[in-house]
């Protein structure tokens, strides 16, 4: 007995410890999900939220530009590269579009790795988001090691020398690139090479979101989406009714929905107006402190959502809205310093790259069914995207923006008007 007794105590001793250290690993977990930003990290999330939205309204006004896609953390950490292969002032022309005059540069280039490397970690993000970087050099140009050790280290950027004056091969060899990077998701970034004496940075990136709680994926069917008043497309929609963050501006006649990713360390947010309209006006209102007010003025609402679900894939050159936003050095053959790049002032800013295909899909973790039927549902406010509406990826972390864009024509066959 004295036996059993002396076994018991043992066993019940173990599940003791196993319990403590399982709590302790936990805390661990905890303790790494919940690591702090350093301070420099902190100030570049912040100010490439900043970025977001001037870079955004000077991509809204050019006219031949429909949907707009865009990761400010991601130009942000290209604009690093150019800093890292700056010298002088081509090199602090980034630091003042940054806004961050006063970090150190080996602050600048940690602090922006962090953000992302925070950012975009599957795992506690729970969002599938290949990001590749290339940075291309003319056939002529040799890569100083340095160089490429810290642009390897900091923004995961590989190099390659290319003959761009073979115009075709070159354009075939980074749409190939892009396309195996994304796992075949983005096709393609350029149709042309215009400058072929010039470093070509470009970004390829694939961002699938996962909701918080999925669509059905039966709850979908074909729907028009109202382009224009002239012209609609047949797009796949996915419905859902649920409690969200809904904010109704009666004054300036747009509604804003906060549906959060799963995990719920991201939210999408889209900014929608309450009727068919270009979306000049709303693009007007949107800054950053307005993004704020809006966002305190989210209310949990049962809200019946409808969107598109559907895939776009956006390739922008931001080589002359950021030359626009004060890039002006890196951009000009003439006053370039990038000689840390080559060792000599031989190259310049020719292209800068940005293309993401992003996909809009029913994924995410199981509904929460104890709501239905209960009063939480009752009157929902309508959510119906079938007209151009903005949206952005808001991480709840950094508080930085993961993604800006606006849907303004989504892929889809032309509906027939009827008679």
């Amino acid at each position: 007995m004295a036996f059993i007794g002396h076994r018991r105590t043992m066993w019940i001793t173990n599940l003791f410890l196993l319990a403590l250290l399982g709590t302790a690993a936990s805390a661990a977990t905890s303790a790494s999900a919940d690591k702090v930003l350093s301070n420099h990290a902190t100030i570049l999330a912040d100010n490439s939220a900043n970025l977001a939205f001037s870079l955004y309204q000077n991509m809204a006004k050019e006219k031949t530009i429909e949907n707009i896609l865009i990761s400010p953390v991601v130009v942000a950490s290209s604009l690093g590269l150019v800093a890292l292969g700056g010298k002088a002032s081509t090199a602090s022309q980034v630091k003042t579009i940054l806004n961050a005059a006063k970090v150190k540069d080996e602050q600048l280039h940690s602090g922006l790795a962090e953000l992302l490397t925070e950012v975009s970690d599957p795992k506690t993000r729970n969002v599938t988001w290949k990001i590749s970087n290339r940075l291309y050099g003319p056939s002529s140009v040799t890569f100083v090691d340095d160089f490429v050790k810290s642009s390897k280290k900091h923004y995961n950027c590989d190099h390659s020398k290319i003959n761009f004056r073979d115009k075709k091969s070159a354009v075939n060899s980074i749409n190939e690139w892009a396309a195996k990077s994304t796992g075949g998701k983005l096709p393609e970034v350029t149709k042309d090479v215009e400058k072929t004496d010039g470093a070509m940075i470009i970004n390829a990136m694939f961002f699938k979101p996962h909701w918080d709680e999925q669509f059905h994926h039966q709850m979908v069917d074909n729907r028009g989406f109202m382009v224009s008043r002239s012209y609609t497309v047949s797009v796949q929609m996915m419905h859902r009714t649920a409690v969200f963050n809904f904010y109704e501006d009666k004054t300036n006649k747009l509604s804003i929905l906060s549906m959060p990713l799963a995990h719920k360390k991201s939210t999408v947010v889209f900014m929608m107006p309450s009727h068919l309209e270009p979306l000049e006006r709303l693009e007007k209102l949107l800054t950053k402190k307005q993004l704020d007010t809006w966002m305190g003025k989210l209310q949990q609402t049962a809200v019946a959502v409808s969107l598109p679900k559907v895939s776009m894939e956006v390739s922008h050159d931001l080589q002359k809205h950021l030359q626009e936003l004060g890039l002006t050095e890196a951009v000009d053959k003439s006053k370039a310093d990038l000689s840390n790049i080559s060792g000599k002032k031989d190259l310049y800013l020719s292209s800068l790259f940005h293309a993401s295909a992003l996909e809009w899909d029913t994924h995410g973790n199981e509904i929460d069914t104890s709501i239905f039927g209960s009063d939480k549902l009752k009157n929902p406010k309508l959510f119906y995207a079938d007209h151009p509406f903005i949206f952005l990826v808001k991480d709840q972390k950094t508080n930085s923006i993961l993604f800006i864009g606006r849907m303004v024509r989504p892929k889809g066959d032309k509906m027939r008007d009827e008679l």
